[in-house]
């Protein structure tokens, strides 16, 4: 098939990337590069600098899409609190120009990067999909709105959707990784830590009703997030829009995370405790079953050591190429 991957230049977007050329898909890669990199769109794939509201339209004229995987957007938390109005017309307003820029050209299947944050706070774990949908920031109001336009184009004019909920994505593949301006993610700000770029990492509550009184996350091995982006493109079906969350269904606490980086680094990490942020739950756990029964899809990398030695091996190849 010919794929468009928006924000292929990113973590997530440049591996999925990745994944889909070594199964013989012709990639073309759609990046503004205000938080990708050029260096991560992988070998193999065209790329497009530009930007999803005025380049998508161009690009998918010609009608020789057979789907788009929409990875392009802004996804800092306390970033939309503080301007939600970059969030509305980032996220929503240049998808809905996607949207129809595929309608027009008659491309039929879209894989899109959704989120556990439509979730909120959750009341129950593991969290399945039947969940109610209660964001507690803009960010995740933002992709629950998207999801709620692709559930009505499926109906009106006959998408073959498929939103992909992550949880905490980690590790790295085939020499990408994270390589963010503004990191916000545990595991690369505690390697961060033990390579020596930044002096401790902040653990934010230490009296959650939890194990170890630290948060617990469910973290997923980038490898295995990809593959189930090409299963659901694959399985997508015409005037259907399907939701699945994605994780390892493995919790792991701010604490587990912390000695795990230090087993496969070899170096203690200087934790500081912290407060509890507003609006954290204790427990972030995924159901992914209906992924699994539906999907087929099965992650093989639920090691918690194995996803951080990947990461550890990303960091410590970047050099004077980090950002964070």
């Amino acid at each position: 098939m010919k794929l468009l991957v928006t924000g292929g230049a990113g973590y997530v977007g440049s591996v999925c990337a990745k994944v889909l050329i070594e199964r013989g898909h012709e990639v073309v890669v759609l990046d503004d590069l205000s938080t990708g990199n050029a260096d991560a769109v992988p070998e193999g794939a065209a790329f497009v600098e530009g930007d999803l509201a005025t380049e998508s339209q161009p690009l998918l004229a010609d009608g020789s899409f057979d789907g788009v995987l929409h990875f392009g957007a802004k996804s800092l938390v306390g970033e939309s609190v503080i301007e939600p109005e970059s969030y509305w017309y980032g996220n929503v307003v240049k998808s809905l120009d996607l949207l129809e820029a595929m309608r027009e050209s008659g491309t039929t299947r879209l894989v899109f990067s959704s989120t556990a944050a439509t979730y909120g706070e959750p009341e129950t774990t593991p969290i399945t999909e039947d969940a109610p949908a209660r964001p507690t920031n803009p960010y995740g109001a933002s992709k629950l709105a998207i999801d709620h336009a692709i559930t009505s184009y499926a109906i009106a004019h006959g998408l073959a959707a498929t939103s992909l909920r992550y949880f905490n994505v980690a590790g790295a593949y085939a020499g990408l990784g994270e390589n963010r301006l503004v990191e916000t993610h545990l595991i690369p700000l505690v390697l961060q830590v033990a390579i020596g770029r930044r002096e401790s990492i902040a653990v934010f509550g230490t009296d959650w009703p939890t194990p170890d009184g630290t948060a617990v996350r469910d973290y997923i091995h980038i490898r295995d997030l990809a593959e189930a982006h090409v299963l659901a493109l694959e399985s997508a079906e015409p005037g259907k829009h399907r939701i699945y969350n994605l994780g390892s269904g493995n919790g792991f606490s701010v604490r587990e995370v912390i000695s795990a980086c230090e087993r496969v680094t070899g170096s203690p990490i200087n934790a500081q405790d912290a407060p509890r942020r507003a609006g954290d739950p204790a427990v972030l756990v995924a159901s992914s079953a209906r992924a699994i029964a539906e999907l087929g899809w099965s992650p093989q990398h639920t090691q918690l050591d194995e996803i951080v030695a990947d990461a550890w091996t990303y960091l410590q190849s970047l050099g004077d190429r980090a950002r964070g």
